[in-house]
Formats: structure tokens, C-alpha cells, sequence
């Protein structure tokens, strides 16, 4: 694949006209070491609250705003938004599990809101519209023998719905959660990992809405002394899918693996804004989102968009950091643009290593014509390509299961695609 890269600036491809990958451009990465946070805020100390009021509304020339279209979003930005409706949400545990409980806690109970508070208007709104949120509690030494699955469903086109779901793994337990989003509809929600010391928490979420759907969700989890959290992000379906997740660590030894596909078609728009705050000693993270987009010339809304923005911050407590990030873009077609914005801040040298990367590109021309010279067909070739270009994000994930739906989507896509 022809690519182009950068440290820290934006990388995006041509709308409405060619895609082809710029030259490769080499920058230094920045390295800031600020005395205090009041001297100098970073992203892991922006502004957080419960409260709506608090938060201005939201427009374009705002940083966390640039690229989403907020015209829209249906008016989940400011305040004018459908009256709300209750998350149609339901959860299957495991037949004959023990350990796992299920059950709904008022918003204002102390064990909401542990690992974190709205950064946006958006997500303040949902949680004071949301009357409960929707817990899963895995017991400590417990281990989950298949997959909790959390179903949240649209309540239907025209309709508003917003959501808090809570899932706390105890220590030294092992669990996997799938949260699969579907139907149609406009939802706005706040999600919670808490994992105790020791616990090992399995995420994947996917974002299967029908084509009309929009989304806005806020995530945090709190990873607790040696614990891991391996989440995985697909997202494939609705109109606007808006992910902001946040990673932060309670104590040393913590490990976040934070993978993602995404595949955009004609007149969708997907982004993902993540943090990994590091300020605790010797922890890990690992990022790597790849995605894929076409747009069809004949459609009345040609242009496929995305946006990945990664930050990652290194404290000066965080001592024996090792993290790295990466995203990765495939651009099928004419009228398709991505922007990939990768960040590192780095208050402290006393680190294992840091790195990120990011690209934005074409077929590589080499790849085509191996296959080709094979004797395999120009749109097969693509395809072929195109599965193996998802395939080092699907095969981490250690659930046959999941892979295979993974892969099923990915198929879903191609056998429609404008290749």
C-alpha cells in the first residue's frame, strides 16, 4: 500500500479528486516537560463535569469539534434534540453462569462515575437524561466462561434516546463484553470499564446501526494495579458514529491494548478520539485502528469521511512507560477523506519507549500486479487486499467467535463495494 505518514499533523486524502499518498514526510516528535499541570494543561486535564450548563455549545472552529458535521447530529450538540426516550438495552450472560449480575443503578449512586466524567456537552446531556444506568458486575476470581453480550437498540427513526451502561470486572477476574449497537435512530451514551487489581476485561464493541442511525459516545475505563484491558472497536453502520474514549490507570502494571476497524461507505462519517493518559509507573498501551473508505460517484451524498485523532500523555510519575499508536487508512476511491492526527506528549525521559504513526493511501501498484500476475482477476486482487488489510487488527482478537463476525461485516461490505 502507497502511504504517507506523519508524527503529529494531520494526514488526509484529496475529496472530490485524487487520492493518491503524498511523499513521505520525516518531523521530530515534540517533547514538552511542563512543572505543573496548572502551568501547563494538557488533554489528560481537560474540563470535565456532570452538568450541562457547564459546557458550552459546541461549534466548528472548536479543536474537539473540527471535523464532525454537526449540522448533523441532529441537535445532540446544543440542546435541541427530540424529547428523549429510555435505551432499549438488554443483556444475555452466559447460561449457568455464576458471578455475573446484572442490574440498574441510579446515575447519582457513588459507583457511577468512577472512571471519569463528561469532557463534552454531549455526553453531560446524556448522563442527566439518563434515569439508570445498565451495570454488569463481574465477581472478583471469577472467570466468564463466553461472552456478556449488551444489546442496545434505536428506538426508531425521528426518536432520541440516551444511555449510561457500567461494567466493572472484579479483581483477578476474566471477562469478555460485546456491545453491539443496532437499529435505527439518534442515541447518545456514557460508557464505563472499572477493572480491579489483577482483572483481565475483553471489550468489543460494534457500531452495526442501519444506515440512518447517529451516535455520540463517551467512554472511560480505569484500569486497576496489573490489570488488562484488550478493546477492540468496529464500527460499520449509521450515518454519524462518534467514539471518544479515555483510558487512565489506578495503579502500576496496567496494560491497554485499544484496537479498532472501521469501514465508511457513501455519505458516512465516522471518528474516534481517543486518550491513554499514562501517571502511574511501568504501565502499557498498544493502539492500532485501521479503516477503509469508498464513495460512490453516482450517489447524492458521493464523499465517505473519517477522522482518527489519538493522543497519548506521559506524566512525570509515569516512569517505565512503553506505548506506541498507529492508524492506518485505505482509500478506495474518489471522494473518500481521511484525517489521521496522531499525539504524543512526553513529561518524563524515564521511559521504556513511545511512538506513534499514521497513513493515508492508495493501492500499492506492486501488490496489484503479484496478484494480477497470478492470474487473479483486478476486483478480486482489490478485495483480496482489502481483507488482508483488516486481518492484523481481527486475528488480536482471542474470540473465534467475534473474528468470524468481523470478518462476516468486512464481506459484507466488499460484496457491495465500488472497487
Amino acid at each position: 500500500m502507497t502511504t504517507s505518514s506523519t508524527d503529529s499533523a494531520p494526514v488526509a486524502g484529496t475529496p472530490g479528486g485524487s487520492t493518491s499518498a503524498a511523499p513521505v514526510e520525516e518531523r521530530e516528535v515534540t517533547v514538552s516537560r511542563p512543572g505543573t499541570a496548572q502551568d501547563h494543561p494538557t488533554k489528560g486535564d481537560r474540563f470535565s463535569s456532570f452538568d450541562v450548563a457547564d459546557f458550552a455549545v459546541s461549534h466548528g472552529r472548536d479543536e474537539d469539534w473540527r471535523f464532525t458535521p454537526l449540522r448533523r447530529l441532529r441537535g445532540l450538540h446544543d440542546g435541541t434534540a427530540a424529547p428523549a426516550d429510555r435505551t432499549r438495552v438488554s443483556v444475555s450472560v452466559p447460561e449457568g453462569q455464576s458471578g455475573v449480575t446484572v442490574s440498574e443503578l441510579p446515575m447519582d449512586d457513588d459507583r457511577v462515575g468512577r472512571a471519569g466524567a463528561p469532557v463534552d456537552r454531549v455526553a453531560a446531556q446524556a448522563w442527566v437524561s439518563s434515569p439508570v444506568a445498565d451495570v454488569v458486575t463481574v465477581a472478583p476470581d471469577t472467570q466468564v466462561s463466553g461472552p456478556v453480550v449488551v444489546d442496545v437498540t434505536g428506538a426508531g427513526e425521528d426518536v432520541t434516546t440516551y444511555g449510561a451502561v457500567l461494567v466493572e470486572a472484579g479483581a483477578h477476574s476474566e471477562a469478555v463484553v460485546v456491545l453491539r449497537y443496532r437499529g435505527s435512530g439518534t442515541h447518545a451514551d456514557n460508557i464505563e470499564y472499572v477493572l480491579g487489581d489483577g482483572a483481565s476485561l475483553t471489550v468489543v464493541v460494534v457500531e452495526d446501526w442501519d444506515r440512518d442511525a447517529v451516535h455520540l459516545s463517551n467512554s472511560h475505563a480505569l484500569l486497576g494495579r496489573d490489570s488488562t484491558l484488550r478493546h477492540t472497536y468496529a464500527c460499520f453502520g449509521g450515518d454519524v458514529v462518534r467514539s471518544v474514549p479515555h483510558v487512565r490507570f489506578d495503579g502500576p502494571g496496567g496494560d491497554a491494548e485499544m484496537l479498532g476497524v472501521y469501514f465508511a461507505d457513501d455519505g458516512q462519517y465516522f471518528e474516534q478520539r481517543l486518550l491513554v493518559d499514562h501517571s502511574v509507573p511501568n504501565c502499557r498501551s498498544n493502539v492500532l485502528y485501521k479503516g477503509a473508505l469508498q464513495g460512490d460517484p453516482d450517489s447524492d451524498r458521493p464523499e465517505a469521511r473519517t477522522a482518527w485523532i489519538g493522543d497519548v500523555l506521559i506524566r512525570p510519575d509515569a516512569t517505565g512507560t512503553d506505548t506506541y499508536e498507529k492508524n492506518n487508512n485505505l482509500v478506495l476511491t474518489r471522494g473518500a477523506r481521511a484525517d489521521a492526527v496522531p499525539n504524543l506528549e512526553i513529561q518524563t525521559g524515564e521511559i521504556v519507549g513511545a511512538g506513534h504513526a499514521a497513513t493515508v493511501g492508495r493501492f500499492d501498484d506492486e501488490h496489484m500486479f503479484y496478484l494480477r500476475s497470478r492470474g487473479i482477476p483486478a476486483d478480486t486482487a482489490r478485495q483480496l487486499i482489502v481483507r488482508g488489510f483488516f486481518t492484523d487488527v481481527i486475528r488480536r482478537i482471542p474470540v473465534g467467535d467475534i473474528r468470524d463476525h468481523l470478518e462476516d461485516l468486512v464481506e459484507r461490505e466488499l460484496e457491495s463495494t465500488v472497487l
